[in-house]
């Protein structure tokens, strides 16, 4: 729903501001690295920021089935634009024009949180709990252009908008309903003409209102007055290099933060020298923003011992104790399931992960990773075999060790290569502890004339692979796991090498010598790709990334600590080009943000792209 007669992000757009607290204004502030903002504009938002409600409204008890039903009944139609009876929730546009409630559905413009967005200075404004149900005035500035005025004359200037600012009264529950079915708000004016008309009844009408008194109306768990709670989680199978170098940049950030989140207004004058800002104005706007609705930031250890099946009751007993507002980051050598279920049951952002094991899931919102992690490189073999027309209508070969990674990389490569709708490829499973042999390869590659035989097995496959280079019936092309056979791969034998393909799920535009630009807590001083999949300066890298994506959600926050919008402001944040992954790409309800892998060869300078062509396997 648009509100005051202002435009509607399409549901297409994926990449727009969030408008938050300042989502009325006809000029919103972008933001980025690149940030452009007007004097005039920043001001306004200090202003509204300052006249938002220290608390928001608390929502109604949740104690009955009735509530639970209504609820869950409200959030279907806002989410997913259906009907309690399972039916597409019916909607047109202004002029009558039919249209997918599927496909309009308030999420895909008003966003999880309800707080909505803007995009090329066209703005969805919040329809939460907070903001529908008591009274709002919408401030606005007549130019986007900069305006050269000394402070006191911009604030005086500000001021002077609030005379003809836009008021609307508090919605109750029938003008709500008129403005969802009509497109007419509370002060009786019409709506955006890309604002849908949804066709509810009565009863339907009443789970969506009730569904938006709850959206967003009270800080999420694991927030004060003062502080945001988070809490990062250490499996105590990870060794001391590992776990220390995913915390330090993790704690380092947390550190800076509550540091610089309460600057002493006399030393802002000195920001527009040291940082680089434009002018004194500009470092005096960029200290109000900041100083305002930003609260500290706390960070927890918690530990997981033993199998992980009992991890759960772990986790349960921490939350009880201490409700956090979100995981950050998180290590371990195995799975990440029993943590990822438990945030998805309690409804708690665990962002960045570190885990080769990812869960795969279409649907599940709340744990955000960089990657699929193994799957990824199955993925990445399927895609360039399929692609490769003289190789389509020959038989694949799948070896396959029965370890957690071989399975992992298998299931990557069967539920893509399915999706080409390849012929299934022949799998062979070897058990732990039973040896590969060069003779098995010729031997395979002899009787099925394979057009590639996939290996997916550690380092202990790289004898097997000498000897396979010797015989006659020398496989034509293996594809094997850079991340699996670890640093052992750069030990394979040159014979092997002209057939052996890897997958490498990591960037490679920088050469060895390249430094890389980055903070010096992440303790990299160059790139080196022989030693990026497997030195615990990956990890530090990956940890080191979660900071700078914290950092901006934060921003894009606007103080207003719900979950979702956390989550809501990580998937409009702009693509980020970072050394390790070249590109992590972000939207919202994106769930894995690097989903590109390159088929490497090895050579005696090192690994280097496949030329077949760019190198990158994308979908």
């Amino acid at each position: 729903m648009s509100g005051h007669g202002y435009e509607q992000v399409p549901k297409h757009t994926s990449h727009g501001t969030r408008s938050g607290d300042s989502d009325h204004m006809e000029n919103p502030m972008k933001q980025g690295h690149a940030r452009c903002l007007t004097v005039v504009a920043a001001f306004l938002a200090v202003l509204s920021l300052l006249f938002r409600p220290a608390r928001s409204f608390a929502a109604p008890p949740a104690s009955s089935p009735s509530f639970q039903e209504a609820f869950r009944q409200g959030e279907r139609i806002y989410r997913e634009g259906v009907l309690p009876s399972g039916k597409p929730l019916p909607a047109t546009l202004k002029d009558g024009a039919a249209i997918p409630g599927t496909t309009y559905a308030c999420v895909s413009c008003h966003l999880r949180s309800g707080l909505g967005s803007t995009d090329n200075g066209v703005v969805t404004p919040s329809i939460n709990g907070a903001k529908l149900f008591k009274p709002f005035q919408a401030y606005s500035t007549p130019t986007n252009k900069a305006v050269p005025l000394p402070p006191s004359q911009v604030i005086e200037q500000t001021l002077k908008s609030h005379r003809s600012a836009q008021r609307r009264p508090v919605y109750t529950d029938a003008t709500l309903a008129a403005a969802v079915r009509n497109g007419v708000d509370s002060a009786g004016r019409v709506l955006s003409d890309v604002m849908p008309r949804y066709i509810l009844s009565d009863a339907d009408m009443k789970s969506l209102i009730f569904y938006l008194r709850s959206l967003s109306s009270e800080y999420s768990p694991g927030v004060t007055d003062t502080t945001v709670h988070f809490a990062t989680i250490v499996a105590d199978d990870v060794g001391p290099g590992e776990r220390n170098a995913m915390l330090a940049p993790l704690e380092n950030f947390i550190r800076n933060k509550n540091q610089t989140n309460y600057r002493d207004p006399r030393q802002v004058g000195l920001m527009s020298r040291s940082a680089g800002y434009r002018s004194r104005i500009m470092a005096d706007i960029e200290f109000m923003l900041r100083g305002i609705g930003i609260k500290k930031l706390a960070l927890s250890r918690w530990v997981l011992k033993g199998p992980p099946g009992t991890w759960r009751d772990q986790l349960a007993e921490y939350y009880r104790k201490e409700p956090v507002f979100a995981i950050l980051g998180g290590i371990t050598t195995g799975e990440w399931q029993p943590v990822h279920q438990f945030c998805e049951e309690n409804r708690i952002p665990c962002i960045f992960p570190i885990t080769d094991y990812p869960v795969i899931s279409p649907t599940d919102w709340y744990t955000l990773y960089l990657s699929k992690g193994y799957y990824l490189e199955g993925e990445g073999a399927a895609r360039f075999l399929a692609a490769r027309e003289e190789l389509k209508g020959r038989p694949v070969i799948q070896v396959v060790r029965d370890t957690p990674e071989g399975r992992a990389l298998s299931q990557g490569f069967l539920e893509s290569w399915r999706d080409f709708e390849q012929k299934p490829p022949v799998t062979v499973t070897l058990k732990q502890g039973e040896a590969l042999t060069g003779e098995f390869l010729q031997q395979e590659q002899a009787r099925e004339n394979p057009a590639a035989i996939i290996l997916w097995d550690g380092p202990e496959s790289l004898k097997a692979l000498a000897a396979a280079a010797d015989g006659k019936d020398r496989p034509a092309m293996v594809l094997a796991s850079s991340t699996y056979l670890g640093s052992g791969l750069f030990s394979l034998d040159e014979k092997a090498r002209g057939f052996t393909y890897l997958t490498y799920p990591y960037g490679m535009s920088r050469s060895p010598q390249d430094k890389v630009n980055t903070s010096p807590t992440m303790g990299v001083k160059k790139f080196n790709p022989e030693a990026n999949a497997v030195a615990t300066t990956r990890i530090s890298q990956q940890s080191y990334i979660l900071t700078l994506v914290l950092d901006t959600a934060l921003w894009e926050m606007k103080g207003n600590y719900y979950r979702d919008n956390l989550l809501d402001a990580i998937g409009t944040i702009m693509d980020l080009d970072v050394p390790l992954y070249e590109r992590l790409s972000f939207g919202p309800g994106q769930r894995y943000v690097s989903r590109e892998c390159y088929i490497v060869r090895l050579s005696k300078s090192g690994l280097v792209k496949n030329s077949w062509g760019s190198g990158w396997t994308t979908r």
